[in-house]
């Protein structure tokens, strides 16, 4: 029977293939099950007299707590330099801009950067310095500066 052979570069092979499949497929969790049998296949190399149904046993262990010590361990969201990054309304919040079209009827356009926004506020004229309060979609919401 196959299992009966098994020796350290059997677990190193899978462990390889496990590793492989870890990086068409991510998610972390073929990482920690590779790792696991890389460890078998270390342990097995020192202790070659080891049965196969022990091997098997140490690898499901291994596996089950690395993944799980993993999931536990792991931060739940990796912290932003760029919180805003692709929330482009919101990184215009608290800035100052001057209106090069007037306010109308609650609604206008206001150019910041390279682009054209909608948006919302009291009546102003052109020329008035307006303070962006918040993003709403496409929609900036400002006030008086």
């Amino acid at each position: 029977m196959f299992l009966e052979g098994l020796v350290y570069w059997h677990w190193w092979l899978a462990g390889l293939v496990l590793l492989t499949l870890e990086a068409l497929v991510p998610g972390a969790i073929f990482l920690w099950i590779g790792i696991s049998a890389f460890v078998v296949g270390a342990i097995v190399g020192i202790v070659p007299s080891m049965g196969w149904q022990l091997q098997c046993a140490l690898f499901a262990a291994l596996s089950i707590v690395s993944v799980v010590a993993w999931r536990k361990l792991r931060p739940q969201r990796l912290p932003s330099d760029q919180p805003v990054l692709n929330r482009r309304g919101e990184s215009y919040v608290g800035r100052q801009f001057t209106l090069e079209q007037p306010i109308v009827n609650g609604t206008g356009k206001l150019r910041v950067d390279d682009s054209q926004w909608r948006i919302s506020g009291p009546d102003l004229p052109t020329g008035a310095r307006v303070r962006v309060m918040r993003a709403e979609g496409a929609t900036l919401h400002v006030e008086a500066a």
